[in-house]
């Protein structure tokens, strides 16, 4: 505290923690269900396409990568038991959205897959981690935890960028691949969104509302533009 904010009395309420943003927001249980649903699918996922592996290396790779995954959705599930919130019913709310998106984005290829990971998950991750810039500390701690950098999707740059040096024709097929990536996170972003109040109160109450939302959106597609870039498909 410096010395030009007064302590509060004992009687005043605890003032917000970030920009209106208090870490019993409802807003919060949501986004940690629907956090944790989207680890328990990507778990699924990943032990799927890892049968996709052309060999021993890429399926330790995948496996080696959901195994994180169920990591951070105990991180979840702990911080959730913590509030008293049973996890199993909080995230199934967001099931139906979550799987529809997996659906739709199913890889048919195992560079297809190796994108989806690298870039599907990325462009996830840069939509919670704008949430979390509006949250109050511990709560935010727990949302970058989540969704710290394993180092495992390394192996992804190296792997696609080899097989687009090697063939114009694959880099234009995932090209327009990552293209399809984007336009689905979007989609299922803006469903989220607009099925579940508590989520936009809390992207709403940490700043500047629908207009930090529009923003968001373009940021995410220079960000795309980044990762294609690094995978060798601009």
């Amino acid at each position: 505290m410096t010395p030009t904010q007064p302590a509060a009395s004992s009687g005043q309420a605890a003032a917000p923690d970030v920009a209106g943003v208090s870490a019993d927001h409802p807003g919060v249980v949501e986004l940690f269900a629907l956090l944790a649903y989207g680890e328990v699918a990507a778990f699924y996922r990943l032990t799927e396409e890892a049968r996709m592996a052309p060999n021993l290396r890429g399926r330790i790779n995948m496996a080696s990568m959901a195994a994180a995954e169920m990591s951070h959705y105990e991180l979840l599930r702990d911080a959730l038991e913590r509030r008293g919130v049973d996890i199993v019913p909080a995230m199934t709310r967001y099931a139906s959205a979550l799987e529809h998106y997996h659906r739709l984005t199913t890889p048919s290829t195992w560079l297809e897959a190796l994108v989806k990971t690298y870039i599907g998950d990325a462009l996830a991750a840069d939509f919670y981690l704008e949430i979390a810039d509006a949250l109050p500390p511990e709560i935010a701690e727990v949302v970058r935890g989540v969704l710290a950098e394993t180092g495992h999707s390394q192996f992804v740059v190296a792997e696609v960028r080899a097989a687009v040096t090697a063939s114009d024709r694959q880099r234009h097929r995932l090209a327009l691949w990552s293209r399809r990536l984007l336009g689905e996170a979007i989609t299922q972003a803006q469903y989220v969104l607009a099925d579940h109040d508590e989520l936009v109160d809390l992207v709403m109450a940490g700043g500047e509302g629908l207009t930090q939302i529009a923003e968001f959106f373009d940021r995410l597609q220079e960000t795309h533009r980044s990762r294609i870039q690094e995978l060798g498909l601009a």
